[in-house]
């Protein structure tokens, strides 16, 4: 069992979670609540992973995030930093990744709460803040716990992209979907079915908890009712 490549993919799920899940509550609530024409542009931009070969999308980021690259000049005389085949490219590209995830189901969930009852708020003299702390977000919490697990699960298992944009880099860009990888092209399959059954159940385990949490507070919901 490699457990720095398994470290390393909980430290990527999670970064990646904490950038992009504020990210995600803000732009999904954006795009519910706006009417300007270019939102079906946006929405086609933002769901663009789900439909791209992970080869293409990783060659963009790729290039995009190069020694040569604007960006990648950039963070190097800044910060003294590389961003291809390093894991901080690797936070960089999973978060372009999990846009979709991360964003559609929140989108959603606002979506849900109706326009009477942002008009209640307003009429109770609530400030904005204070409409999506105790109204919008509490309603529209289904959507953000669906786009947290999503985001989680899907970056814990994520490869072509991974991959391209970090290599194989042990202890670096290595992750447990890159390990599996690597046993299979050694033929050692013990080793790559304990860890596909590893990743397969923690996987598992974290989509269980989020209907879990979810059913709990829809019954409570019901019971409150």
């Amino acid at each position: 069992m490699d457990w720095n490549a398994l470290q390393l993919s909980a430290e990527l799920a999670a970064w990646t979670l904490a950038v992009l899940l504020p990210l995600g509550i803000l732009a999904g609530r954006w795009l519910a609540l706006t009417r300007t024409r270019a939102r079906p542009w946006l929405q086609a931009l933002f769901a663009l992973p789900l439909v791209l070969p992970p080869t293409v999308v990783g060659y963009y980021l790729l290039t995009l995030m190069g020694s040569r690259s604007t960006l990648g000049v950039l963070m190097d005389s800044l910060f003294d930093l590389s961003l291809a085949f390093s894991f901080p490219g690797l936070v960089l590209a999973s978060i372009f990744v999990n846009l979709p995830f991360a964003i559609l189901p929140v989108q959603r969930g606002f979506e849900a709460v109706s326009q009477e009852l942002h008009d209640a708020a307003a009429c109770c003299g609530m400030s904005r803040w204070q409409a999506f702390t105790r109204v919008e977000l509490p309603l529209a919490w289904p959507g953000v716990l669906s786009a947290a697990v999503l985001t989680f699960g899907h970056t814990l298992g994520e490869f072509g992209v991974v991959l391209m944009v970090g290599g194989n880099i042990p202890g670096q860009t290595r992750t447990l979907s890159i390990a599996i990888f690597d046993r299979v092209q050694a033929f050692d399959p013990a080793a790559a079915g304990r860890m596909a059954l590893l990743l397969l159940l923690i996987s598992l385990v974290t989509v269980a908890l989020g209907y879990g949490t979810l059913e709990r507070r829809g019954k409570a919901g019901a019971g409150g009712n």
